[in-house]
This record gives structure tokens, sequence and C-alpha cells, in this order.
């Protein structure tokens, strides 16, 4: 049995592979592109159906101010999809959803491109290139097909090859729920800080907005709220530098951009 999906394996290997590749890491990756699409759709769905855990911001209401915290936050993320330099730009459909929860300071991007923002990480930054940094760093995950890549080596060889050959849709729902708790390697994390220097350098953004949420976390934060990642992953002393050498190495840009607008953005938020 084994070596029958062995077999299947290399025979799918050719058509599959290429997918994961990226300028920086590599890394074998067995889902195709549409299956990290689809991934996303029941990410999200899952999402979606846990408001307790995942209470999100409606986007209309309160008088018109959802409507404009998402105009908003659009238009970053649409700056730095246009910048030119996202793979997967026009493949992945891209949402973005705000959630309603001050007392954490995060964000994540689940595949296909499905962004969420926590209200406590907006309150908590202090400029609108910070936040795009971090959006940045997102984006990458996602572009890059960095859970499709851990979930490659994670899970054996059988569930992976019922869903690549779409034997088993439920297979697909766990892997689905599984990503939720997935945590991304070392390696993943230094090349999404890394991305998000690529992307940004194509936009009005400081190309190094990513090193000042880091920047921010070294100062520290109120009520000693250190997101679970800063304890698992690069040193954020160690990746300030690392993301401010690449911005300046590449001459990109680290002026601020619109500085008085994030404040009114953050005045937006329940």
């Amino acid at each position: 049995m084994k070596k029958k999906l062995l077999f299947i394996l290399v025979l799918l290997a050719p058509l599959t592979c290429s997918y994961g590749q990226s300028k920086r890491g590599g890394g074998l990756n067995i889902f195709s592109l549409q299956q990290d699409i689809e991934l996303g759709k029941k990410v999200s769905a899952e999402i979606d159906s846990k408001p307790q855990e995942y209470p999100q911001l409606p986007e209309t209401g309160r008088d018109g101010k959802n409507e404009q915290a998402y105009a908003y936050l659009r238009g970053i993320v649409d700056r730095i999809l246009n910048s030119g330099k996202v793979t997967y730009r026009k493949e992945f459909p891209w949402r973005v959803k705000i959630i309603h929860d001050d007392k954490t300071l995060n964000a994540f991007c689940v595949p296909g491109g499905y962004i969420y923002v926590y209200t406590g990480l907006i309150k908590f930054l202090d400029t609108e290139d910070q936040l795009a940094g971090v959006l940045g760093h997102e984006i990458a995950h996602a572009d890059k097909r960095h859970s499709t890549r851990s979930m490659t080596k994670q899970y054996g060889q059988q569930m992976l090859v019922d869903v690549v050959l779409g034997r088993n849709q439920g297979a697909l729902t766990q892997l689905a729920q599984g990503l939720l708790s997935l945590n991304y390697s070392r390696e993943h994390e230094r090349e999404a800080d890394q991305f998000s220097v690529d992307y940004l350098c194509g936009t009005p953004y400081r190309s190094d907005g990513a090193a000042g949420f880091f920047q921010k976390m070294l100062e520290g934060q109120p009520g000693g709220r250190t997101p679970a990642f800063l304890s698992t992953h690069p040193n954020p002393q160690n990746r300030v530098q690392a993301i401010t050498a690449k911005a300046k190495a590449d001459g990109c840009n680290l002026n601020n951009f619109a500085a008085a607008r994030y404040a009114y953005f953050k005045g937006l938020m329940p």
C-alpha cells in the first residue's frame, strides 16, 4: 500500500510541486492552487460559524463608521495587491474582515487570501505604515502558500493523496479546520517578513513597516498582551534588523505615509 501511495505521489509531483516553489525558501506543496482556494473558503466558513470566538465587525452600521473602516482597510490591502509583487493577486479572492476583539494583537491570512485583522492590533499600532507591514506579512503567508506547504509536511500521504484526487471531501474539511491552529515555521515567518518588504517597496508605504510593529512589541504593550507567536518564532529584535536591512539594501522608501490618516481610522473602531 505504501509503495502504491508513493507511486501516486511521484506521478502527481510534476503537476503539483511547481505551485509550492517560491522565490525564497521553496518547498514541496502537493496541493493545487485551486485547493488552496477551496481550503480558504472552508476556513472562512468555519470562522463565520463561530461568532463568539471570532466576533466580526459588520460591514455596515454605526452611522457609516463600519463602511468607512472597511473602505480604509481595503485601501491598504489594494495598494499592496497592486504593487506588482503579489504572485496570486488575480487568482485569490482576497477578502478582508475585522474581528472585534480589543484584547488580541493579531492578524492572520488563510489560504486563498482571506484576511482577518483584530481591533486590538489596529488600536495598538501608531501608523498606517505599521499596519501595512503586518498586512504585507500576512498576505505573503497566503501568496507563498505557507499553510499548504506546512500541511504537506504535517499530514500523512493517504490524506493528501485523497484530497489531491478529490476522493475525500471530509479530509478537506478536516484540513480546513486544522489550519486555524496551524503554526508557521521559523523559515516561513522569515520568508513572510522578507516579502512584506518586497510588497511594500512597490507602494507609497515605508517598506520596513513590519519592523515598526515588532519594535512596538519590544517596547512593551499594556497588560503584557504578547502574541503567542512571538515566543515561538524568530526573535523580534532580529526581525527588526533583518527587515530594515533588506529595505535599505533594496533602496526602498523609508518615509512615513499619511501619518494623520491612521488616527482617523482608529477613531472609527468601536
